[in-house]
């Protein structure tokens, strides 16, 4: 069984860094593409970032490259997602997602298979 756990959000001032992690099991993070997603109030969910391990690539939405890293830690594995630099229209909850190397999209929620229970992110101004 697969599961994954996000932890470290919480409430940030505007230009303050937060780092969050997925903890998962049942699944190498490794072997899988690993992504965030966010969902804002009232919004649908979004993509944010993704890693291909096996490829080594990573994506980011525009409005986070340069300030968001996806990385991992097969020893623990954790997926993280160190955000620097925020803004309050970064604030939402945060969602952990693990998929097959094999989809097409990364950046489209359908096409994952596992999710986790998410965390919020709130960015005061």
């Amino acid at each position: 069984q697969v599961r994954l756990v996000e932890s470290g959000g919480g409430l940030v001032q505007a230009g303050d860094s937060l780092r969050l992690a997925c903890a998962a099991s049942g699944v190498a993070v490794d072997s899988a593409v690993m992504s965030w997603f966010r969902q804002s109030a009232g919004k649908e969910r979004d993509f944010v970032s993704a890693a291909r391990w096996d490829s080594g690539r990573t994506y980011y939405v525009d409005s986070v490259k340069d300030r968001f890293t996806i990385s991992k830690d097969n020893a623990k594995n954790t997926v993280y997602l160190q955000m620097n630099s925020r803004r309050p229209e970064d604030t939402a909850v945060y969602y952990c997602a693990a998929a097959t190397p094999y989809l097409a999209n990364v950046n489209r929620s359908s096409e994952y298979d596992y999710w986790g229970q998410g965390t919020q992110v709130t960015v005061l101004s």
